[in-house]
């Protein structure tokens, strides 16, 4: 059976094309033009997607976002918005979308995303198959990998799904330098010139979490001219 992915938009004829364009690559769609009924049926079904609008009649959607990341079971979200703040796109990230795509968009460019986002999420279920250790130790931050949870000298440090993606990506990986689009790669699963400020957004909210000193990093180093790396804790003392 193909993937199943839930439309929330109230713009009729935008979610029908979405749905057109999805149908054509093979994807199972739903269309909910609330976010009452939206909600309802991201609740009732399990879908492998959903593209979430942000401004909604009935149930607006950062109230679905939050309400969908309380429940136990995940489902990638990509959040469509027209707004043009940083900030309105920062609020979607902190509570748990995926990713976002500003209004007006092409469609080439929001299919490439959902493409992306489903293989992620596949090459994730693929890895919980394999043997991986439960934690990683680096400094006074612990990272349990099963819990997805994030603690730094024995106190719990609040992070967003991707946050703990990337994260842990370099955690994994300590000394390694990456660039920025090779972040977006390997974390976000695209590769596309312009957004690479999606990585700096994300680094600069993990160091106003895990850091003392932001400005003096301990854990996400920058490689100027290059990029950034995760501190190796076991050369330490070298």
């Amino acid at each position: 059976m193909g993937k199943s992915i839930l439309i929330i938009e109230d713009n009729r004829e935008l979610a029908q094309l979405l749905e057109l364009h999805l149908r054509d690559l093979s994807f199972i769609v739903d269309i909910a033009l609330d976010g009452v009924s939206g909600v309802a049926k991201a609740e009732a079904d399990q879908y492998d997607l959903i593209i979430l609008d942000l401004m909604l009649p009935g149930l607006d959607g950062l109230e679905i976002c939050k309400r969908l990341r309380s429940k136990s079971s995940y489902v990638p979200i990509l959040m469509l918005t027209s707004k043009s703040s940083e900030m309105d796109r920062v609020i979607g990230l902190e509570i748990g979308a995926d990713d976002y795509v500003t209004k007006p968009f092409s469609i080439m460019e929001l299919m490439a995303r959902v493409k992306a986002i489903i293989r992620r999420v596949d090459k994730m279920k693929n890895h919980e198959t394999e043997e991986v250790p439960d934690n990683i130790l680096a400094g006074d931050m612990e990272i349990d990998i099963e819990k997805r949870s994030v603690t730094l000298d024995g106190k719990p440090i609040d992070v967003t799904m991707k946050e703990f993606d990337l994260l842990l990506h370099f955690a994994q990986h300590p000394g390694r330098v990456y660039t920025r689009s090779q972040l977006l790669d390997l974390v976000w699963g695209y590769s596309h010139e312009g957004y690479e400020h999606t990585v700096n957004s994300h680094i600069n909210r993990l160091r106003s979490k895990i850091e003392e000193n932001p400005a003096q990093p301990r854990y996400i180093l920058t490689v100027w001219g290059v990029g950034y790396k995760f501190a190796d804790f076991s050369r330490e003392g070298d």
